[in-house]
């Protein structure tokens, strides 16, 4: 189609060469014209039906809106293959005004309802193409249009999504800070200096699509220090990796290590080991974190929302909602998290 379009005119100089030639072929050829009648009436012929194209072309184009535009373009077509028949038998009695031609002259007038048919043919199909592609027009830039809304949607959604990560999190490190002001204030001011580095990093990577794993893990091991501090020996994460280099958009683990410490540490006194298993094969970066569970006690209210906002972001980003989840297995819950990789190769392939 872009092609077509890039080379209009010369598509259309080749379509009324073809017309002209083949309006030579004919009456020389079938009705044995000689050749001034010949080139007369190809020459007059084919300059009035390229006039009249161009005309509809105009019409149609010009035709506010798409409402019934074909039956439009059908009408315009009509009207004008009638002009046209009309136009060429005047002009060419009037050219070829020779008693010698007599011949020509009876032949013209018995041919002009088969003019007339022929021409009505052609420019009824210039007629439909143009308000086709007019209709085509409409319609790419109305799917354009919606297709940007729809990008803007998303995008706003996303941003909305990542926004809500932080402020749970926040509150209970500033609740934390407060507590251990009173009984820790050296804790306390080593808790704030972390907490400051952790948001400087957090904007910093706010504008990225994708970071690397390695990033990414280099911001979590920032987040865990803060946790580390508030809950000291009782919190325990372990990493277990190959080499595997991948990425994965921005802000996804710390909702699941949240939720995970949320689980594990809640109504437990002592030490809780969070494990965090990471794995690259056949294109996917899979993500495990196991935690300990006790059926028996009920969450914090309000945990979940991390594993919802995560899911809403893999649906959106990968239009898949298969890449997230959740097992429950006595007391062990494992969350599991898959980020298809384009490009991704591990290393110990």
């Amino acid at each position: 189609m872009r092609t077509i379009k890039k080379n209009i005119h010369w598509i259309a100089a080749l379509l009324i060469l073809g017309v002209f030639a083949k309006h030579i072929f004919i009456l020389h050829n079938i009705f044995h014209f000689d050749w001034t009648i010949t080139l007369y009436d190809a020459g007059v012929g084919t300059a009035i039906l390229a006039t009249s194209v161009w005309g509809i072309i105009l019409l149609v184009r010009a035709y506010p809106t798409t409402a019934a535009i074909t039956l439009y373009a059908l009408f315009v077509a009509l009207l004008i293959s009638a002009l046209t028949a009309v136009a060429q038998y005047e002009t060419l009695s009037w050219w070829i005004d020779d008693p010698e031609n007599v011949h020509y002259n009876i032949w013209l007038r018995q041919t002009l309802p088969i003019r007339f048919l022929i021409i009505w043919i052609f420019d009824t199909w210039v007629a439909t193409i143009v308000s086709f592609r007019k209709n085509m027009v409409v319609l790419d830039k109305r799917f354009r249009k919606q297709s940007d809304a729809s990008v803007l949607l998303k995008e706003a959604e996303l941003f909305k999504l990542r926004q809500q990560l932080q402020p749970h999190f926040l509150y209970n490190s500033l609740n934390s800070i407060n507590a251990l002001i009173q009984i820790s204030p050296d804790k306390a001011q080593d808790m704030i200096g972390k907490l400051s580095d952790f948001l400087r990093s957090s904007v910093k990577r706010e504008s990225n699509d994708t970071v690397e794993l390695a990033e990414e893990l280099k911001f979590i091991q920032s987040y865990l220090s803060i946790e580390s501090v508030r809950f000291g020996d009782r919190l325990n994460v372990i990493f277990e990796q190959d080499d595997a280099k991948a990425t994965l958009p921005p802000f996804l683990l710390q909702p699941l290590i949240e939720n995970a410490i949320k689980f594990g540490l809640y109504g437990n006194t002592g030490q809780v080991t969070i494990t965090i298993r990471i794995m690259v094969k056949d294109s996917l970066l899979t993500i495990s974190i196991t935690n300990p569970y006790d059926p028996d006690i009920q969450p914090p209210k309000g945990t979940g929302f991390g594993l919802r906002g995560v899911m809403r972001r893999l649906y959106l980003i990968y239009g898949r909602s298969d890449l997230l989840e959740t097992v429950k297995d006595g007391t062990t819950f494992t969350t599991t998290l898959k980020i298809p990789q384009h490009h991704a190769q591990s290393n110990t392939d």
